[in-house]
């Protein structure tokens, strides 16, 4: 039974609609449940779902709320995104006192409020995130573009401005940054420390912070361009303006430049460019030598990026690449002889080209949704190895994004348990701000279920134990669950390959590429 709500001329943005989905799908009784503006896709996702009751009134700015169970559940779960939206804590003063008061309903009100602001998060619709990036230059203030669907054209005039006024524009897109220690979007809780990194603004940028942080060091400030930045089109505009500020940045010491493989004439503008401080560039699956300037090494792997890093400042913690040859050779007894194949199914676009890049060198073409070559597309062939970004928008249509509620991989997950072809799962369980709070206890008793029928689960928790999931937790649950917890994601995706190949030795593959010309 559905129950609906919509709120006329009520715009919420993205994160605040994710925090009310999440609110009423965790309301007891609530098994499906959607926050969402009433634009056309979105209401005829919602009519799909069978959702009929207010629908045909409905207009773009209106929000819906709309959930499935029974009245009085139901009731409640409506109420508790009530309070999530409009029933939170007031703004607060630069000191942290809060205000009384309506909040902002514009940017000039906002400043109103915080004048020493500096930033401005943007997360409303593509088609007029642009404006507000615009006005938020306009006032003097860098910009996180949350939002997505941002035409190109707009991006790089943006961009193209915001390099004019000395300014950042991350994104679009732009999912994770942090600025002086402050985490903005999804982001890890890291110490601080010499290392800048510039990245498209998602996991990868994670992977980098985190690692850094576990191995002993930490991070000056992590900058998110955006995926498009390092197109030809684009032309590099914010990984340049990004990477020339933290050169100039007392306290960073060397830039950590994270990204698939950018347009060649952006990268030899980019590397071969003489930088005052060390620069290691981890290009995920590039295959190709680069032209680069001394003092700029480029490698292949988020690991081996942050390794590299790590080298240049003479600044080695804990061993960063561990052992799981052992698990892997125990848990290659247990898979059948029959099954063979590999599953990835990541929350993470980013970690997942990662391990597409790395278990293809391995067991061949990887069939996906964000395919390495267009030929891998899907639907993949009954015997193929199939690694999903569940991030994609065609899994979190009429959802919340995986990082956020992790039971948009459970069904997938149960499904690849049944499935007498599966040799390996891998799935990243991501922790930190704006992260589910508990994801691990979601996933591990699928997870179970999937290794008790015969099939190897090979886990990576990207995080810190400052983050307020408690990172050694997240990993004993998915290890209690009879899973493989590697200590990266590159070293997770080779367990995975030597599980397929029969081959623990594989584990301790060498990483280490060196792509400098």
């Amino acid at each position: 039974m559905f129950s609906t709500e919509v709120i006329a001329d009520c715009y919420v943005d993205s994160v605040r609609l994710l925090e009310a989905t999440r609110a009423m799908r965790e309301a007891p009784g609530i098994d499906w449940a959607w926050a969402v503006m009433a634009t056309p896709a979105n209401v005829s996702d919602l009519a799909a779902e069978g959702v009929a009751e207010g629908l045909d009134e409905a207009r773009a700015n209106d929000l819906i709320l709309a959930v499935r169970g029974t009245g009085e559940e139901s009731a409640a779960a409506l109420q508790a995104a009530r309070q999530v939206l409009f029933e939170g804590p007031e703004p607060a003063d630069h000191d942290g006192a809060e205000r009384g008061g309506p909040r902002p309903s514009s940017l000039d009100e906002a400043l109103d409020l915080a004048s020493q602001a500096n930033v401005a998060i943007v997360s409303v619709p593509g088609p007029y995130a642009a404006l507000e990036a615009h006005k938020a230059l306009t006032r003097g203030l860098d910009v996180l573009l949350f939002s997505d669907n941002v035409a190109l054209s707009d991006e790089i005039e943006l961009k193209q401005r915001a390099r004019s006024l000395g300014r950042l524009v991350m994104g679009p897109g732009a999912g994770t940054a942090a600025l002086a220690g402050v985490g903005l979007g999804f982001s890890n809780r890291v110490a601080p420390g010499p290392v800048g990194v510039v990245a498209a603004a998602g996991t990868g940028a994670q992977e980098a912070m985190t690692l850094l942080h576990r191995w002993g060091s930490g991070v000056s400030h992590v900058i998110g361009v955006g995926g498009r930045d390092l197109s030809v089109e684009v032309g590099g505009t914010m990984a340049t303006t990004a990477m020339e500020a933290l050169d100039s940045h007392d306290d960073t010491e060397l830039i950590l430049l994270v990204s698939k493989p950018p347009s060649p004439s952006v990268a030899e503008r980019l590397l071969g460019r003489q930088w005052s401080k060390p620069v290691v560039a981890a290009l995920i699956g590039l295959d190709q030598p680069v032209e680069a300037a001394p003092g700029v090494t480029v490698c292949n792997t988020l690991e081996q990026g942050v390794v590299a890093a790590l080298e240049h400042l003479s600044h080695r913690g804990s061993d960063p690449v561990g052992t799981t040859d052992a698990d892997v050779a125990r848990a290659s007894t247990a898979v059948k002889p029959d099954r063979r194949r590999l599953v990835g199914l990541y929350s993470g676009g980013t970690l997942a080209y990662e391990t597409m890049t790395i278990v293809g060198r391995h067991i061949g073409p990887v069939y996906s949704n964000t395919p390495l070559d267009p030929a891998w597309a899907l639907p993949a062939p009954d015997d193929g190895h199939v690694c999903l970004d569940l991030g994609e928008e065609e899994f979190t249509r009429g959802r919340p994004h995986p990082m956020i509620d992790p039971e948009a991989r459970v069904e997938i997950l149960g499904q690849q348990a049944s499935d007498p072809t599966v040799a390996a799962v891998l799935l990243d369980v991501v922790i930190g701000d704006g992260a589910h709070p508990d994801p691990a206890s979601v996933l591990a008793p699928v997870a179970a279920t999937a290794v008790e029928s015969g099939a190897a689960v090979v886990a990576y928790v990207l995080g810190t134990d400052l983050d307020p999931q408690d990172f050694q937790r997240q990993r004993s649950i998915m290890r209690e669950a009879g899973c493989i917890v590697a200590e990266t994601n590159a070293r997770a995706a080779l367990a995975a390959a030597a599980l397929v190949n029969r081959d623990p030795a594989l584990v301790h593959h060498d990483l280490t590429t060196n792509l400098r010309a």
